[in-house]
């Protein structure tokens, strides 16, 4: 696969429980051109498991990018390379996530303290696949939060060839926070990032964590290479297609909430005859009318609907009534 120059001003982070492939098909009839992620895949479950079933999606969702799980070199390359011959555009290491669980398999966050294996990891990686291969990571873990270290571990795994890192701007608390309050409680320094980027600005620098508006992206976009939002984006989706028309270029004419509620329907009628579920999919649209009057009303309206019997794409169609009689 040749190698392609991705545009990385605005992507949409992986997110676990979230960014499956019916959400990043919402999320590209909104944006035409933000970069998007899958949920983290684990190379293990990759190499071992059904490969439709967690890598499978839609030539539509493009440009998306692959994010993998793990620590051993050889399986992140068949990782890597399988995701390399479904079509994903680049693969991602994850080298943020602090939670338990993946703490135990010896990745995400934790893997910030050893930039060897994580190098080693990028090397089979790249070896393996002519797609870009980056990090995803935060600036430090438990007490090892000081620019230095974080510095230490970039430049370490830029020694492997790697020159993008997407940097969530917290550190990460290894022991007694859920991953929910590690995004949360540890305080945001986006001074971390940019001091990398300004020290170093042969390397792409995105960053990650706290960002939620349009002025916040107007902010800080000019000091680095993209941005990347994450569940503001999942809550208030519409919110995508404002930052595209925004930051991504001129001429984009965001499609109304209505025409992506058509639109999509359109989508869950061609999956729910290859036997996916209603509700997984109707589940992520639910913010779409965030902020707007009967909007509440909606999301109780495709809940309770999504799981009568026989339902199928005509709860969406049907559930626009309301708006129209609001108007």
């Amino acid at each position: 696969m040749t190698a392609r120059v991705l545009d990385r001003r605005l992507a949409v982070a992986p997110m676990m429980d979230y960014t499956d492939r019916h959400c990043r098909y919402l999320l590209r009839l909104l944006s035409p051109r933000s970069l998007l992620y899958t949920e983290m895949v684990t190379a293990h479950a990759l190499v071992h498991g059904h490969l439709d079933r967690l890598l499978g999606f839609d030539d539509f969702e493009h440009p998306v990018a692959l994010q993998l799980g793990g620590s051993d070199p050889a399986l992140l390359a068949r990782a890597a390379k399988l995701g390399e011959q479904y079509g994903y555009y680049e693969i991602n290491l994850n080298v943020g996530c602090p939670s338990d669980r993946v703490q135990s398999g010896r990745f995400g966050a934790c893997l910030m303290a050893e930039p060897e294996i994580v190098a080693e990891c990028m090397i089979a990686m790249r070896e393996a696949v002519s797609i870009p291969v980056t990090v995803k990571c935060r600036i430090g873990i438990d007490e090892l939060e000081d620019y230095g270290f974080f510095e230490w571990f970039v430049l370490a795994v830029q020694k492997a060839g790697v020159d993008v890192f997407v940097v969530h701007a917290r550190n990460a608390i290894l022991q007694g926070l859920t991953p929910k309050e590690n995004r949360e409680i540890p305080p945001l320094r986006y001074d971390v990032p940019e001091r990398l980027k300004r020290e170093h600005p042969e390397l792409t620098v995105i960053l990650n964590g706290g960002i939620k508006t349009v002025s916040q992206v107007r902010e800080w976009l000019p000091k680095f290479d993209g941005v990347m939002i994450g569940r503001q984006v999942y809550h208030e989706p519409y919110l995508l297609a404002e930052l595209d028309a925004h930051f991504l270029g001129p001429g984009f004419v965001p499609p109304s909430r209505e025409q992506v509620v058509e639109r999509y329907a359109d989508y869950v009628g061609r999956m729910l005859a290859q036997g996916h579920r209603l509700p997984l999919m109707l589940r992520h649209i639910q913010g779409l009318f965030a902020g707007l009057p009967n909007a509440r009303a909606w999301r109780r309206y495709l809940t309770e609907h999504a799981i009568q019997p026989g339902a199928g794409p005509e709860v969406l169609r049907d559930s626009l009534r309301m708006f129209r009689v609001a108007a």
